[in-house]
C-alpha cells in the first residue's frame, strides 16, 4: 500500500515539477507604455490569458515544451511568439505589440478554414467586421452592421429584415452561420429572409465574411459565401474576476430605445457571461418626401448565456444558449402595395443552444479535437388579411434542428496542416395554417406553407489542408454530403429523395515580395433541394407557388484571382471572380389561371448562368492618427437559359471612409455610402412592386460618427443621412433612414 502511494506521489510531483509558470509583460513598441485587455493565447492548449491594468499576465501550470504564444489586441498587429518552458525553471518574458490603426488584412478570423488562421496569407478574401467597429458604430441589427462593406450588399424587405447579398446571391445560396452552426434550414427561401436579425448585435464579438463559395467547409448553401457571427466568449482570470457592462442607444423621431445589461465572471477554470436586452424600434423615417413609413415598428428581446469550464490542462468545454424574438413585424409593402390591412410575422424566433468540447493532444497526427452538439428551433407566424376580406388568415412554421460536429486538426509536420471532420444535421418541420372568419368567428383548418412534418437529414464528411512554405501557401481539401429529405403532400403521398454531393477546392497564395501576395483559388460549391423547394405552396410576396417534387441540387464552379498588399501602415485587396452556375433553382411561370388576382409560378431545375464581378478595398495611414478607408464592388449575374440578368443583382456599390483617431480615447469620422442605378432587371424583378418600374435609381448617403471612451465609459454618436437623400437600396421592401441621429452609452463594469 505504501509502495502505490509513494508512487502516485512521485507522478503528481513530477508533473507539477513538469508545469511551469510563464508570465510576462504586454508594451507598445513605439511608446513603451503598458497594454492591458491583451488577449495572450497558447496556441493547441487551453492555456491563455489577458493582461491586468499593469501590462501583466500570468499562465499557470504549463507543461514543458515549445509553443506559440498568439497576442491580440484590438490597434495593434497580431503577433505570434515562439516560447520554451523549461523542465524546472519559470519563464518570465516582455513582449511589444506594434500599433496599427489599419484593420484591413491584419485580422485573425476562423471561418475560412474552422481555424483561427491570419487572412493575409490565404488565398481566400474575408470582410470583417471586428470588435472595435461593433463598438464604435453599435449597429440596430446584426445585417447592418454588415451595410457598407466590401463584397457585401444588404437587402431589407422589411424594417427587421436584412439579407446579405455575396456575390450576387442571397437566401438558400448564401449560408449563414452563428459560432460556427448553421443558420439555414429545411424552409430557408430562396430570397431574402429576416432570420439574421434574430441576434442580438451586442452579444457579437465579431462578424466574419467569406467571400467566396464555402461547400467544402461547410455544405450546402454555401455558393455565393459564408456569414458567421461569432458571439463574445468569456475569459478565464488567473484571479476570481467579475465584469459587466450596461449599455443603451436612443434614436431620433422614436426609431430605437435599446438596452442590454450583462454580468460575467472567471476565474482560472471557470468563466461565464450572459445578457439580456430589450429594442424598441419605432416606425422607419424615410427621407425627403418620403417621411414616416407606418407600419414598420416592432419590439425585440433576447438573452444568452456561455460558459466555459476549463477540466483540465487538456479539455475546455463551452456551454451556450441563446434565444432572441421578434414580435408584431409589419411587412410594409405587403401593405402599401398588396391591398392588405396587416400583414406581420408574429413571433420571429430562433432558440439555440449548444455544447462544445475541445480536447488538446500536440501530437503529430492529433493536435486538438473538437466535439459540438447543437439544438437550435426557429419559429416563424405570419399574420395577414386583406382589405374588404372577412377572413384573417394565420400561419406558423416551425423548425427544430439537431446538430453534431466532430472536427480533428493536426500538424503533422511544420509547413502542413489539417482539418478532418464527420458533420451530421437533422431538420424537423412543422408548419400548420387557419383561416378566421372575423364575422362568426369559425375557424377554418388549413395547410401551412410547408409539408407538416417534413424532414432533412444530411451526413457529411471533409478534409481541410494547407501547406505553408517560405513564400507558398498551398492549399486544398474535398467534401462529401449525403441527404435524406421527406415530405407528405396529400394526395401525392410520401416523397423521399437522397440527393449526394461531391466537391473540393484547391488555392494558392504566393509572396511576390513579403507585403505583397498574388492570390488564386477554384471552388466547386452545391445547394440541395430544401423542404422549402419541394413542397412551399402558396402566396409569397408578389406571386402564388406550385409544389415540384422533382428538383436536384444546384450546383457552381468558382473561380477568382487576386492581390493582397499589406505594409504597417497601407493595406490593399483586389479581386476579379467568375462563378459558373448549373442545375439552379428558377422560378418559371406557368400558364395556369392566376390565383387570387395573382400569378403562378413553379420552381424547376432549368436555369444556368453566371455571376461575376470585381471587389477592391483600401486602407492607408495617410497621415498620423488619419485613416482613409475605400471600397468598391461590381457585380454582373446573367441567366442564360432566359437570357435575361439573375433577380436582385445589386447595382455598382461602394464606400468611402475618413477617421481621425489620435492616441487619446476619442474618434471622429466621416463616411460616403453610394450605389448606382440598377436598371439591368429580370422579369421576376419586374413582376416584383418593390422595384419602381424601370429599375432603382442611384443615391449616395452621408454620414458622421464621433465618440469618446473614458476609463469604463464610452460615448458614441452619429448623424445620418445629413442630405436627407429618399433611397432604398435595390430589392428592398422599405426606404433608406432619412435626416437622424443616434446616441449610445456603454457602461463596463
Amino acid at each position: 500500500m505504501r509502495i502505490r502511494i509513494t508512487v502516485i506521489l512521485f507522478y503528481l510531483l513530477s508533473g507539477f515539477c513538469n508545469a511551469q509558470t510563464l508570465t510576462g509583460t504586454i508594451r507598445d513598441a513605439r511608446t513603451n507604455r503598458i497594454l492591458p485587455e491583451v488577449t495572450v493565447q497558447l496556441l493547441q492548449t487551453t492555456k491563455g490569458a489577458i493582461t491586468n491594468k499593469q501590462g501583466y499576465f500570468i499562465i499557470y501550470n504549463v507543461p514543458r515544451g515549445s509553443y506559440v504564444m498568439r497576442l491580440r489586441s484590438v490597434g495593434y498587429q497580431l503577433a505570434e511568439e515562439p516560447i520554451t518552458m523549461g523542465v524546472r525553471a519559470d519563464v518570465n518574458t516582455t513582449i511589444r505589440l506594434q500599433p496599427s490603426a489599419v484593420q484591413l488584412n491584419q485580422q485573425t478570423v476562423t471561418s475560412i478554414q474552422r481555424a483561427e488562421t491570419p487572412d493575409f496569407n490565404r488565398p481566400e478574401v474575408t470582410t470583417v467586421v471586428s470588435n472595435r467597429d461593433l463598438r464604435q458604430q453599435p449597429p440596430r441589427t446584426i445585417s447592418e452592421a454588415l451595410f457598407g462593406s466590401t463584397g457585401v450588399w444588404i437587402q431589407k424587405t422589411d424594417h427587421a429584415g436584412g439579407a446579405p447579398f455575396i456575390r450576387g446571391l442571397t437566401g438558400q445560396q448564401t449560408l449563414l452561420l452563428v459560432d460556427g452552426i448553421r443558420l439555414n434550414n429545411a424552409i430557408t427561401r430562396s430570397g431574402p429572409n429576416p432570420y439574421l436579425n434574430t441576434i442580438d448585435p451586442q452579444s457579437v464579438g465579431q462578424v466574419e465574411v467569406l467571400r467566396s463559395s464555402g461547400s467544402v467547409a461547410y455544405g450546402s448553401d454555401a455558393i455565393g459565401g459564408v456569414v458567421n457571427v461569432l458571439t463574445k466568449t468569456p475569459q478565464f482570470s488567473d484571479q476570481p474576476r467579475f465584469q459587466g457592462s450596461l449599455f443603451a442607444k436612443a434614436m431620433t423621431q422614436g426609431m430605437d430605445y435599446s438596452g442590454r445589461a450583462e454580468v460575467g465572471f472567471g476565474t482560472r477554470s471557470f468563466a461565464f457571461l450572459g445578457g439580456f436586452a430589450y429594442r424598441s424600434f419605432g416606425d422607419l423615417v424615410a427621407g425627403k418626401g418620403l417621411g414616416r413609413e407606418t407600419p414598420t415598428g416592432y419590439n425585440q428581446i433576447s438573452g444568452d448565456v456561455k460558459t466555459l469550464f476549463r477540466l483540465s490542462n487538456r479539455y475546455v468545454a463551452t456551454i451556450a444558449y441563446q434565444n432572441g424574438k421578434l414580435d408584431n413585424v409589419p411587412v410594409y409593402h405587403q401593405v402599401r402595395s398588396e391591398d392588405y390591412a396587416y400583414y406581420r410575422f408574429n413571433p420571429q424566433r430562433r432558440q439555440l443552444a449548444y455544447a462544445r468540447l475541445e480536447g488538446f493532444y500536440n501530437r503529430r497526427f492529433l493536435g486538438s479535437v473538437q466535439l459540438t452538439a447543437s439544438w437550435q428551433r426557429q419559429t416563424e407566424g405570419r399574420q395577414s388579411q386583406m382589405n374588404g376580406s372577412i377572413s384573417a388568415i394565420q400561419e406558423r412554421d416551425q423548425t427544430t434542428t439537431t446538430g453534431l460536429t466532430l472536427l480533428a486538426k493536426a500538424n503533422p509536420n511544420r509547413f502542413w496542416q489539417m482539418q478532418n471532420g464527420l458533420e451530421w444535421y437533422y431538420d424537423r418541420v412543422r408548419s400548420s395554417g387557419e383561416a378566421i372568419n372575423t364575422q362568426t368567428g369559425a375557424v377554418t383548418t388549413s395547410r401551412g406553407l410547408y409539408p407538416d412534418r417534413a424532414s432533412m437529414n444530411s451526413l457529411a464528411a471533409f478534409s481541410l489542408h494547407t501547406l505553408s512554405f517560405n513564400r507558398l501557401m498551398l492549399t486544398g481539401g474535398g467534401r462529401y454530403n449525403m441527404f435524406w429529405i421527406q415530405t407528405t403532400e396529400p394526395p401525392l403521398g410520401k416523397t423521399i429523395i437522397r440527393p449526394s454531393a461531391l466537391v473540393g477546392n484547391l488555392g494558392i497564395s504566393y509572396a511576390v515580395m513579403p507585403v505583397i501576395r498574388v492570390v488564386a483559388s477554384i471552388q466547386s460549391a452545391f445547394r440541395v433541394p430544401n423542404v422549402n423547394d419541394l413542397g412551399a405552396r402558396g402566396m409569397i410576396d408578389y406571386r402564388y407557388e406550385g409544389i415540384n417534387n422533382t428538383l436536384q441540387p444546384e450546383r457552381s464552379f468558382n473561380k477568382e484571382i487576386g492581390l493582397k498588399v499589406r505594409t504597417s501602415r497601407f493595406s490593399a485587396t483586389v479581386l476579379a471572380y467568375h462563378n459558373q452556375l448549373t442545375n439552379f433553382i428558377s422560378l418559371v411561370r406557368t400558364g395556369m389561371d392566376s390565383v387570387q388576382g395573382y400569378p403562378v409560378y413553379l420552381k424547376q431545375n432549368i436555369a444556368e448562368g453566371v455571376t461575376q464581378g470585381i471587389e477592391a478595398e483600401v486602407e492607408g495611414e495617410i497621415a498620423t492618427n488619419w485613416l482613409a478607408n475605400a471600397g468598391v464592388t461590381y457585380t454582373y449575374g446573367q441567366n442564360s437559359s432566359p437570357n435575361e440578368p439573375f433577380r436582385r443583382i445589386p447595382p455598382l456599390n461602394g464606400r468611402v471612409r475618413l477617421t481621425y483617431q489620435p492616441q487619446t480615447n476619442w474618434w471622429a469620422r466621416a463616411e460616403l455610402l453610394w450605389a448606382g442605378a440598377q436598371t439591368r432587371l429580370s422579369q421576376a424583378d419586374l413582376d416584383d412592386n418593390r422595384i419602381a418600374k424601370g429599375g432603382t435609381p442611384a443615391w449616395q448617403v452621408i454620414n458622421v460618427n464621433a465618440g469618446y471612451r473614458w476609463e469604463k465609459i464610452t460615448l458614441s454618436a452619429e448623424f445620418q443621412n445629413l442630405t436627407n437623400e429618399a433611397y432604398r437600396t435595390h430589392g428592398s421592401g422599405v426606404d433608406g433612414i432619412g435626416r437622424s441621429a443616434w446616441a449610445s452609452l456603454l457602461i463596463s463594469l
